[in-house]
């Protein structure tokens, strides 16, 4: 049974079709934002690129997330959803499993990292309120993720899982239909990688809408789980450092690396300055509130690492969910 339930195994396929997709698409349509995607003259300027922005922390819950946890979870069925999910989440899709279990009526159990930010904690209660209970669990996502799988199996609930579920991407992929619908002629697109969820739905959009285009990884190099499994093959362990891309934390997709090792044209590792000066340089040109899993795309662009110039370059920015003692700190240095 293809619905993520941690009991009988992670699903053998995680990856949608266009069909899948776009069926997503109509399903999400006045349940979410259709977030801008805008022409950035600062970021073109700074590229030599002609760069349009998706601004997905301006979606609801301030992150794309919500689309696929709401797809998964509206594909419930009526035994599941009495029986509640679980899911583990460094913020952002917790609050898109929390925003669904209140919309929907169903009871969600919520593992997030100790290092979650309080912003997205406070969030993820505010949000879910009686239909949501919250645990905080080891220090990395892998570890917060094994533990509420555990649980899930115990009390035999379904699991939510924020990138390995075919309708999970589904949802993701539905940026992607709204950035070529916006602009069909879109030649390159950097997204943020982490689990691979956003980016495996983006390049399925992105192979039927538009197979040309090349698709463009960017992770931070505290986390180098992509760039190894690169290199090695396949999805090996690594050493995961603290980062201000906490929304990118845990290991590549087992199950997606071999759908994106094909179709990816690379990767770039941003450094923790380079996303905190991202992070500094959207909120001074473009006033926009973003955070760190959000800046590595924006920090891929400006780096000028990426073959680039003279494309026309769609940028994912995916969240905006950032403490603001942290955002303080990275606008102001000195102070």
């Amino acid at each position: 049974m293809e619905n993520g339930n941690g009991s009988r195994g992670i699903a053998a396929k995680v990856v949608p079709d266009m069909t899948e997709v776009l069926r997503a698409w109509r399903s999400l349509q006045g349940k979410v934002h259709t977030t801008p995607f805008e022409h950035s003259p600062f970021l073109s300027d700074r590229s030599g690129a002609e760069v349009f922005v998706k601004w997905e922390n301006l979606q609801r819950c301030r992150s794309f997330k919500i689309r696929g946890a709401l797809n998964r979870m509206m594909n419930l069925t009526a035994s599941e959803r009495a029986a509640g999910v679980v899911t583990a989440s460094s913020g952002n899709h917790a609050q898109g499993v929390a925003t669904a279990a209140r919309m929907l009526g169903v009871q969600a159990l919520i593992y997030v990292p100790e290092t979650c930010p309080e912003v997205k904690q406070e969030a993820i209660r505010r949000i879910g309120g009686d239909f949501v209970t919250l645990r905080r669990f080891g220090r990395l996502y892998d570890d917060t993720e094994a533990e509420a799988l555990r649980v899930c199996r115990e009390e035999e609930r379904i699991f939510v899982s924020a990138y390995e579920d075919r309708y999970v991407v589904a949802g993701q992929g539905t940026v992607g239909v709204e950035m070529f619908l916006a602009e069909p002629d879109l030649e390159d697109i950097v997204c943020p990688l982490s689990g691979g969820g956003l980016l495996g739905g983006i390049t399925v959009a992105a192979g039927a809408l538009a197979p040309k285009a090349r698709l463009w990884g960017a992770h931070a190099a505290a986390n180098p789980s992509w760039a190894e499994a690169f290199r090695a093959g396949k999805v090996v362990p690594v050493e995961e450092l603290d980062s201000l891309a906490d929304a990118l934390g845990g290991a590549a997709s087992k199950h997606l690396f071999p759908f994106l090792r094909e179709r990816l044209a690379g990767l770039d590792a941003v450094s923790e300055r380079e996303i905190g000066e991202a992070i500094a340089f959207v909120h001074r040109t473009h006033h926009q509130v973003i955070e760190g899993g959000a800046a590595t795309s924006v920090a891929a662009l400006l780096s000028g690492r990426l073959p680039l110039e003279g494309r026309k370059v769609g940028v994912v920015v995916s969240g905006g969910n950032i403490d603001e003692g942290r955002l303080l700190r990275l606008l102001c240095p000195g102070a």
